[in-house]
């Protein structure tokens, strides 16, 4: 059975495909071509992808990266459909599941949401669930920067206490928005968000997300 991480690849590759290399994406600064690369880097050149987290390692990212942007584009999208080489560790079926179920979501409405004519996903209650669980074991470390309380609910009522601290606010929505939301993409997420009005301004434009 195919799981999610596969399936959101291969929608995320399709994305890339139709909007073609030059499109805008939500990742400031990238085009399409640039999330292509930053996807294959990613998954396939671990001695530069820590660059992301590992400030010393962030000017061979970028160099590597670059290199990878100026590859021809249907050589990136086709790496993105088929998955990283078989060294990766990304090849595990538990590695890719857990980390990439997000990324490829977000990542996938960073090409969707950049356009003005959007509506939210269908997703299927199952993916939901897994959405969620995966914004729950990663709340805290997708708010530390947040500078206001902030609990993160779904229309069901289940809630994450993402971010400690007065005054508080609550957003509520679906996971996959409340992902999206937590993730930094304030802008485009369909949520509502109670409490102060400064918080809420605060949180609105707050740094969130793993960057």
């Amino acid at each position: 059975m195919s799981t999610h991480a596969h399936r959101e690849r291969l929608l995320l590759a399709d994305l890339l495909e139709s909007a073609g290399p030059e499109a805008p994406t939500l990742c400031e600064g990238w085009r399409t071509r640039d999330l292509a690369a930053h996807l294959v880097v990613r998954e396939n050149r671990l001695d530069a992808a820590g660059g992301t987290v590992i400030k010393p390692l962030a000017q061979r990212l970028d160099r590597v990266q670059a290199e990878f942007a100026a590859k021809p584009y249907e050589e990136l999208v086709q790496a993105v459909r088929t998955g990283p080489g078989k060294w990766s560790p990304f090849r595990l079926k538990q590695v890719d599941e857990g980390a990439n179920t997000v990324e490829f979501f977000v990542h996938g409405e960073d090409v969707r949401r950049a356009g003005s004519d959007w509506e939210p996903r269908e997703l299927d209650a199952r993916f939901q669930d897994a959405l969620w669980r995966r914004l729950e074991s990663a709340a805290k470390l997708v708010a530390r920067r947040c500078p206001v309380g902030l609990v993160l609910r779904r229309t069901n009522g289940q809630t994450v206490v993402a971010r400690k601290g007065v005054p508080v606010v609550t957003v509520t929505g679906e996971p996959s928005e409340l992902v999206l939301f937590a993730w930094g993409r304030q802008r485009v997420a369909r949520v509502t968000a109670e409490g102060e009005e400064s918080a809420v301004t605060a949180v609105s434009s707050a740094p969130l997300g793993l960057g």
